[in-house]
């Protein structure tokens, strides 16, 4: 298989919604096969500052089924990110449209397209608004909130 056809791609996926499939959906149409890496736990905790709400094990099982998916794997323990993407040998990286390149990311693999996804619907699908306590897409706001009920 040609490099240039292998497409990753890399997330949290906490509380899966429709913009990560679209997101799936949107990398795997880059090339002929889509490696998704999900997050560590402590990575996520880490870099966002709060750990995810559904453990890497869970987030794994769940895109590991998504027809996208041709091979879905946990990331590396710690902040070298360059190794798991040595690993995978990908042509074109998808990033989402929130995510920002890695520092070193575009030197350290020559030839590879890195290429920003468009989002979908991102005031309605995005895991921080799914969050525990946040309030479902699409539902009013409580009068506690501040918002109009």
């Amino acid at each position: 298989m040609e490099a240039g056809r292998r497409v990753m791609c890399c997330g949290t996926f906490d509380h899966f919604h429709p913009g990560h499939d679209s997101f799936l959906r949107q990398a795997a149409r880059l090339g002929d096969e889509l490696f998704v890496v999900v997050a560590r736990d402590a990575n996520v905790l880490r870099i966002k500052g709060k750990g995810p709400d559904q453990g890497e094990e869970e987030r794994l099982r769940r895109i590991s089924e998504h027809d996208a998916v041709d091979d879905a794997r946990l990331g590396y323990p710690g902040s070298d990110f360059l190794r798991v993407v040595a690993d995978i040998g990908p042509g074109v990286i998808a990033l989402g449209y929130d995510q920002k390149s890695p520092p070193g990311l575009a030197q350290a693999i020559p030839g590879c397209r890195i290429v920003t996804l468009e989002a979908y619907e991102p005031e309605r699908y995005k895991s921080s608004l799914m969050r525990r306590g946040a309030p479902a897409p699409g539902a009013p706001e409580s009068p506690e909130s501040g918002g109009r009920s």
